[in-house]
């Protein structure tokens, strides 16, 4: 059914684009239930169900009638005093509970937070390859985002150099993300301290999403900015939530943990947005943060041998070259040289990385994200947070493709 000419969408929905990660996802769905033998790289969601510690902790607050009910819109106190002391456990510093919002998701984290600081015209680093969504969330609060980009060569870790290469006046804020999406890379000590110097000196709020904190390889750990550089805390807003180290993506739990006025903002935001997280998935959200790592641990193990599995199956792909990511659960290879040249049963020829991304789905059966998604043509996104044989298989058909 169209729409009349007067039926007009707002521009800023149309400015715009489309999750290309869940666009993956979904077609590679599609073509499943439609009896495709589809090998999805796509999305970001571990393959593991969430630990049954949690599970349990839902159960029961289901069948107590005090959870059928709204909560505060900034989270359950409790909840909110366990995030609290969580970041004291892992990233080394104290917050109080007044600090911390929580959220539907990681993505209203990114959302909100950037509502509440950026006006029109304001612009936010976002160093590349970069989450998808960033960009998205700047562009509908007004601002304008501004990327520094740093491929394989550098490690994917920007410098500070080129950080203050792009800043201008209108420069708010800048996002950090490591370990990250999608390059899997964990940036050093170093670069964190000197970003976080950086944003002291010259008045810049760090976004810092640390997400994928708990998932990192190889003896490295997860740098955080606010431990780091304690003065840059006044101006730090940390986004996270329970998605990627619990398996918990779809309880939908993220949280903001912010200097007091900022999360006074976003929770008279989300007062109007969407009031407050499910009380059960807040429930399940505290077992999992007060709770151990053991099963997290677990689940490391895992992707790492998969992380070992996929860089050298991938390497073996002519044309392919892939780095070892450090963290999260992402391979980001080069494909540049499989680029003009002769793909498939049928000797296909493509320009892009996009374009590559699509015939081998559509021809091999198998899911990736374009570079393109993440501001780094000429690369594909793989996450391997997918069952074994599921990963041999789907680079198998890879490189069977290829030739």
């Amino acid at each position: 059914m169209g729409m009349a000419s007067w039926q007009t969408l707002s521009e800023r929905v149309n400015r715009v684009a489309p999750s290309a990660t869940l666009a993956v996802d979904s077609k590679a769905k599609a073509m499943k239930a439609a009896g495709v033998d589809v090998i999805g790289f796509g999305a970001g969601e571990p393959n593991f169900p969430t630990p049954d510690y949690i599970v349990e902790a839902a159960v029961k607050a289901c069948r107590d009638p005090k959870n059928h009910r709204y909560t505060p819109t900034p989270g359950l106190p409790a909840l909110r005093q366990a995030i609290a002391d969580k970041t004291l456990r892992d990233s080394g510093y104290a917050v109080t509970p007044d600090r911390v919002v929580v959220t539907n998701g990681g993505k209203q984290a990114v959302y909100e937070a950037l509502q509440t600081l950026i006006d029109p015209g304001d612009e936010v680093i976002i160093p590349a390859p970069y989450w998808t969504t960033y960009p998205e969330a700047v562009r509908l609060a007004g601002g304008k985002p501004v990327f520094v980009f740093a491929g394989s060569e550098q490690g994917f870790e920007p410098t500070v150099e080129a950080i203050e290469a792009v800043r201008t006046p209108r420069t708010k804020a800048i996002v950090v993300n490591s370990p990250s999406n999608p390059t899997g890379a964990v940036w050093s000590r170093e670069t964190i301290r000197a970003i976080g110097r950086w944003a002291v000196e010259h008045h810049v709020w760090v976004l810092s999403d640390e997400i994928y904190e708990h998932l990192s390889y190889d003896g490295m750990r997860t740098v955080y900015i606010g431990a780091e550089v304690p003065e840059v805390r006044d101006q730090l807003i940390v986004l996270n939530g329970v998605a990627k180290t619990y398996a918990m993506t779809g309880w939908r739990v993220g949280w903001i943990v912010a200097p007091t006025p900022v999360a006074e903002a976003v929770t008279k935001l989300q007062g109007h947005l969407s009031s407050n997280v499910a009380d059960v998935s807040q429930q399940a959200a505290l077992a999992a943060v007060e709770g151990s790592l053991d099963a997290v641990d677990m689940m490391r193990a895992a992707f790492d041998g998969r992380r070992r599995a996929i860089v050298a199956a991938l390497n073996e792909v002519t044309g392919v070259t892939c780095s070892a990511p450090h963290g999260a659960f992402y391979a980001f290879p080069e494909v540049t040289a499989l680029l003009g040249r002769p793909l498939g049963p049928d000797g296909s020829v493509v320009r892009t990385s996009s374009e590559l991304a699509s015939l081998l789905l559509d021809q091999a059966h198998v899911a990736a994200v374009p570079g393109e998604a993440f501001g780094a043509p000429g690369y594909l996104r793989f996450s391997y947070a997918l069952a074994d044989d599921d990963l041999a298989e789907g680079v198998r058909r890879f490189k069977q493709w290829v030739g």
